[in-house]
């Protein structure tokens, strides 16, 4: 790990040196409350896919593998990810089905996502980044 340039001198990951400015900045911005959520999926997105590209598409950034995108966006309750497969979520869904919103989106509070492990985000992560 690395310090990056911006205020705070935040850790980040070897693979995020390369990211288009836009995507720093969205993460640099990230209040302090929900930051370690976001580094934390960001950190398990990557390692799902490493060679995924990072940009900013809706305003958030969006991690693009092939045909695949996944969107990984902040809001004031917390994280919410976008473009996931319902029908290859491992069960995710099925266990915490009070994180899923009327419009698909999964919205992931700090409390939420204390009580889920990483292997579960990553079966909930790795099909929504493969063909």
């Amino acid at each position: 790990m690395s310090l990056d340039n911006k205020p705070g001198n935040r850790p980040t990951d070897p693979l995020d040196e390369h990211l288009d400015a836009t995507v720093r900045d969205y993460i640099a911005a990230i209040p302090a409350e929900h930051r370690p959520l976001f580094d934390r999926l960001h950190a398990l997105i990557r390692r799902a896919d490493p060679k995924a590209a990072v940009v900013l598409a809706y305003g958030m950034p969006t991690y693009r593998s092939g045909k695949r995108r996944l969107h990984l966006g902040v809001w004031r309750h917390g994280v919410s990810l976008y473009g996931w497969r319902r029908e290859n979520d491992g069960g995710f869904l099925d266990r915490h089905p009070k994180l899923r919103t009327s419009t698909g989106t999964i919205r992931l509070r700090p409390e939420d996502a204390a009580d889920i492990s990483d292997a579960e985000f990553l079966d909930l992560i790795r099909p929504a980044l493969t063909e």
